[in-house]
């Protein structure tokens, strides 16, 4: 048994140029992955060209499906990686994964290598959420957690925004055209995650994550080292009374982790599954997708489909930067259910105007923007529930389950099927795929409701304590 300050000591740290620096470094992983599947939805017309791929709206959805299942296999695997080798080791391994897969891609041939690459950027990504959210939740001090950690999510949609503008530019027939443009698209996506590993070296690993391996003394160092850099901009840190008893434990194994769920944690489970299993098939389905609309219901030329990514990434952006803030000062279980049933309801609003043909192109990309400003923020404080209420001993693998599971089921289908909807063309039928999309997303709601945590402004460690806590003495 160990007693330790060292959480107390980092929840009480002022924001500093440091934390940005970790911010920077740490939470781009959400902005390359808004990168990859902007690129790839604002490229679908383009890759149907005989001159490109001479893919079928189909084959892109199921492209779109083999980068979701890389991602589920990745956080499995890297989850688990994170929780015994450390969060530092993995969201290093998980970058330069996705550097080579992304740059592979851009040399693919057919369907099949195309999607063999996007599996493997997603394996890369998907490893990313596991340790990058757990380092993060780690590192940052609770009374911001939620506000940090839904700004960080919602820069998904910076690089949904220059895979936009990156189409626009790399398709123009008069500069580079299409026949070439969708490679050079996916190579910049390589040159800008080689620059991020370089700045993430310098992030140290989650001292939480030392003091549940027992390497306690590597934890202090660690944690005066960031005290010293954050009083050099900050001034004098007041000194802190509260600390932790805990024993050093292994990594639970999986039938461990299983038991776990099942019995001391079931409700967390349920709640965990319900919000990112709806927020997966809202968003997936539907973004995936959504170049396709546009080029097969309203005649949009390819080159010009980003511009209407625009406004619709600019929602999304904003909905997190603006509302996070709510969510540690309203409280969790209040923004979350208000979140979901506001985006759900919009939703099945928006796709009622756009079967009946009362919304053109543009109107329909407002209206996406203006539900999805409350839906980015309700999807990003699912990841956020799911990081916060297990505890360090398990928490990377338990961001990994529920993203695997959560998009298994809500979002792995969901492409594929919406594709074919789109290239029977039927308005009638989207409408009912996006109306059963917009009740689930309600439904997440009332569980979010009923079996919310009420996390906001607390330690992790009282949120849900360690594994090997002394209750007694804590």
């Amino acid at each position: 048994m160990l007693e330790t300050a060292i959480p107390a000591r980092l929840d009480r740290l002022p924001w500093s140029p440091w934390h940005w620096r970790v911010v920077i470094a740490l939470g781009v992983s959400w902005l390359l992955d808004g990168l990859e599947v902007t690129v790839v939805g604002s490229l679908g017309p383009a890759l149907q060209r005989p001159d490109t791929l001479g893919l079928g709206a189909g084959e892109i959805g199921w492209a779109a499906s083999a980068y979701i299942g890389g991602a589920v296999l990745g956080a499995l695997f890297f989850g688990r990686l994170a929780d015994s080798l450390g969060r530092k080791r993995m969201f290093l391994v998980t970058l330069a994964v996705y550097l080579v897969a992304t740059v592979l891609t851009a040399f693919s041939f057919d369907i099949w290598s195309f999607a063999f690459c996007r599996a493997l950027t997603g394996f890369g990504i998907g490893g990313e959420y596991a340790a990058i959210n757990s380092a993060i939740d780690e590192l940052i001090p609770a009374r911001m957690r939620g506000t940090v950690d839904l700004a960080i999510n919602g820069t998904f949609w910076v690089g949904a925004a220059m895979g936009a503008g990156l189409s626009i530019v790399l398709l123009q027939p008069d500069w580079i055209g299409a026949h070439y443009g969708w490679r050079f698209a996916f190579l910049l996506g390589g040159v800008l995650g080689f620059a991020i590993l370089l700045v993430r070296r310098h992030v140290p690993e989650s001292p939480r994550w030392l003091i549940r391996h027992g390497r306690a003394e590597e934890a202090e160092r660690v944690v005066a080292g960031i005290e010293h850099e954050v009083e050099r901009s900050c001034g004098a840190l007041p000194a802190v009374s509260a600390r932790l008893s805990m024993r050093a434990l292994p990594s639970p194994g999986w039938g461990e982790i299983a038991r776990l769920m099942l019995t001391r944690y079931r409700r967390r489970a349920v709640l965990g599954l319900a919000l990112m299993a709806s927020q997966a098939l809202f968003y997936n389905a539907i973004f995936f997708t959504y170049a396709l609309v546009l080029a097969r219901f309203y005649d949009v030329p390819e080159q010009n489909v980003g511009y209407y990514i625009f406004p619709f990434a600019l929602g999304n952006f904003l909905g997190p930067l603006l509302l996070g803030r709510l969510f540690d000062s309203v409280g969790r279980r209040k923004m979350i259910g208000a979140t979901y049933a506001i985006a759900g309801l919009g939703l099945i609003g928006a796709g009622y105007g756009f079967s009946v043909d009362a919304l053109s192109a543009l109107q329909l990309s407002l209206c996406w923007s203006a539900i999805f400003f409350v839906a980015s923020a309700a999807a990003s404080s699912a990841y956020l529930t799911v990081s916060e209420i297990f505890p360090v001993e398990m928490r990377a693998i338990a961001i990994s389950l529920f993203y695997a599971a959560g998009t298994a089921l809500g979002g792995f289908a969901g492409p594929p099927l919406y594709g074919a909807i789109i290239e029977s063309g039927s308005r009638s039928a989207l409408f009912a795929a996006y109306a059963l999309a917009g009740v689930l997303m309600c439904a997440a709601a009332g569980v979010a409701a009923w079996i919310g945590v009420d996390a906001e402004r607390k330690s992790l460690e009282e949120v849900c304590p360690p594994l090997g806590c002394d209750p007694a003495r804590n």
